[in-house]
């Protein structure tokens, strides 16, 4: 298994399956963001994602009513220091969309990819390799990171 090589500082993003990984503890993936944790817990990096992952992680507890679950991600997304959540602004869906315009990226990803791009992250966390075709975003996709 490779190493996920987070920087010695600045801002990292994180998308929401990354979260998820990381609340529900999902392997191999939780153990790949060990690291990040690490960084965020000494404060040497700042992660961020942006307020839809508070949505996006919500639906499935809710839908199932797995009320710990829930509890689990609110505590984590608003009650921590190891995520900050950036408000949706109209910078950020100006951006978006034009995101959704140039590269076809689906709202919801267009939205963490304008926010992380706002925040100048250093750093974009993720499972999803679509986000490669947005210009100018440092992606790190976590199953480049497995062994094949």
């Amino acid at each position: 298994m490779g190493t996920l090589a987070v920087p010695q500082s600045g801002t990292v993003y994180v998308d929401t399956n990354t979260i998820i990984y990381t609340v529900e503890e999902i392997q191999p993936y939780a153990g790949l963001l060990q690291a990040l944790w690490i960084a965020a817990r000494n404060r040497s990096i700042t992660v961020t994602s942006c307020e839809i992952a508070l949505l996006e992680t919500l639906v499935k507890p809710l839908r199932e009513e797995k009320k710990h679950l829930e509890r689990r991600y609110r505590r984590f997304l608003t009650l921590t220091y190891e995520v900050q959540l950036v408000p949706i602004d109209r910078k950020v869906i100006e951006k978006a969309a034009r995101l959704r315009a140039d590269c076809g990226i689906k709202t919801p990803d267009a939205l963490h990819a304008a926010t992380a791009l706002e925040s100048g992250s250093e750093l974009f966390i993720t499972n999803d390799p679509a986000f490669r075709r947005g210009p100018g975003l440092p992606v790190a996709v976590l199953d480049d990171l497995l062994p094949t």
